[in-house]
């Protein structure tokens, strides 16, 4: 038994893993169970951990004593991520076509029945299930829920995880059931949702893309507003993709159309990824919306793109309205915009040194990054962002330093060691070299630094 090895899958520990296997540990090793170490990271629910066990060589179709494998314990657990972690290089080639309908009859059983009744049925037990929200992927940016029963936990991303398997032994699921295994969970973070839009993301052909943008029309807000992320993604991933235009063509139409205010907020971000001409006109339509998110929504419209089209001076009027907006986020994004334009920038600046004393905290890193970098050297910008060093928010203060850093304000040097000491140093961050490089310059390095 390698003990390291064992010791740091069972910490959670994923660099301390890769490390290990680095050193010719063998990613094999089994637990005190007597299981292999991959079973220890797939019962975690550790999708880190199993991913660098798979990474460095485990053997996810290892034939364990109770018949399972822990792919199987992977996507029986119903962690989409734990499931992709351990699924492994060219899946439909390497596993033969039992496993393969094994594999899906699993998560296909799991997706039916539902994740509170399979549980019902493996226990016995009759008393109430204990469900909690966890993140599901190592990130953070997905959940999924965590729902326990009679001593047996299991994530309910059982869908998700039908969805992967099915495209990676190249299944071509009707998208309507897609976006129906999507829409379920009435929350859009779920991991389900984001694995659903992944897989149509990455079937690329027309059929697939006719049948997703039907949903525009779909009676369920939910699966409206599915389509509007799956159109948000393309536009992001679009680069040179001929099928731009016509996407961004229709993203545009719709945001003059759609009446639902989540989902036209959603519509709004969508188009926010498409360098189209529908933008503007957007932006200045949906500016005095009732609806908040909407109107945190348009600011963005008003960035230059492709070409570097400023705002027209209607659009410039807007981003006026829009800095006095009673919301403090629609005023940050309309800073966000504005501090780029040379007619608007002072107009900006005011706003900005309001935004970071306000009462909300997740507004003050943006704003201080808006303040850091914008063009005013004036004497007020470099005061408050001196003053943000108080503050104890890790973000805030590396922003606070890069921009006194840019003016070569000699307060640089009180940011250097307020960072260091809130133990807020990112690695091979362009903010922090800025900050060091300016205390090397001032001939501030000392041999204890």
């Amino acid at each position: 038994m390698s003990r390291p090895l064992v010791d740091a899958v069972r910490a959670g520990d994923h660099l301390a893993v890769q490390e290990l296997l680095n050193e010719s540990a063998d990613p094999d090793t089994a637990g005190a169970d007597g299981l292999p170490v991959l079973c220890t990271a797939v019962a975690a629910f550790d999708s880190a951990v199993a991913g660098a066990l798979v990474d460095g060589g485990a053997y996810p179709d290892r034939v364990l004593p109770d018949g399972t494998t822990p792919l199987w314990r992977a996507v029986d657990g119903g962690s989409p991520a734990v499931a992709a972690a351990v699924l492994g290089r060219e899946p439909r080639l390497r596993l033969p076509e039992e496993t393969r309908e094994r594999l899906l009859a699993l998560a296909t059983a799991w997706h039916e029945t539902g994740v509170e009744e399979e549980l019902r049925r493996r226990t016995g037990a009759q008393g109430p299930v204990e469900t909690v929200r966890l993140p599901d992927d190592a990130d953070g940016f997905h959940f999924t829920h965590q729902v326990s029963l009679g001593g047996l936990s299991v994530r309910d991303g059982h869908a998700g995880i039908l969805t992967a398997l099915e495209w990676a032994f190249r299944i071509l699921t009707p998208v309507d059931e897609l976006i129906t295994r999507a829409t379920a969970v009435p929350d859009e973070d779920h991991a389900t949702w984001w694995e659903v839009l992944r897989v149509l993301s990455d079937r690329r052909s027309e059929e697939t893309w006719s049948a997703v943008v039907t949903h525009r029309h779909h009676p369920a807000p939910a699966h409206r507003r599915f389509l509007a992320d799956y159109l948000r993604v393309r536009g992001i991933l679009a680069d040179d993709s001929p099928y731009t235009r016509r996407e961004g063509d229709i993203v545009s139409a719709w945001a003059a159309e759609e009446a639902d205010p989540d989902v036209l907020a959603r519509v709004l971000r969508a188009l926010d990824e498409f360098d189209h001409p529908g933008r503007q006109a957007a932006g200045l339509r949906h500016a005095a919306h009732p609806d908040v998110e909407v109107r945190r929504a348009v600011p963005a419209l008003f960035l230059p793109l492709g070409d570097d089209v400023r705002p027209a001076p209607r659009g410039r009027q807007t981003l006026r309205a829009l800095l006095r907006d009673p919301d403090a986020r629609v005023r940050l994004g309309a800073c966000r915009t504005a501090v780029g334009d040379a007619g608007l920038v002072r107009e900006a600046v005011p706003r900005l040194l309001r935004l970071v004393e306000e009462a909300d905290p997740e507004l003050h890193a943006a704003a201080a990054a808006l303040l850091a970098s914008c063009p005013d050297r004036t004497a007020a910008v470099a005061d408050s962002l001196a003053a943000l060093l108080e503050r104890d928010d890790p973000p805030t203060l590396l922003e606070a330093g890069y921009g006194l850093a840019l003016r070569d304000d000699p307060r640089t040097v009180d940011a250097y060691h307020r960072i260091r000491s809130a133990g807020a140093v990112p690695e091979h961050d362009h903010r922090w070299n800025a900050i060091w490089q300016w205390i090397w310059d001032n001939g501030l390095i000392t041999p204890a630094d």
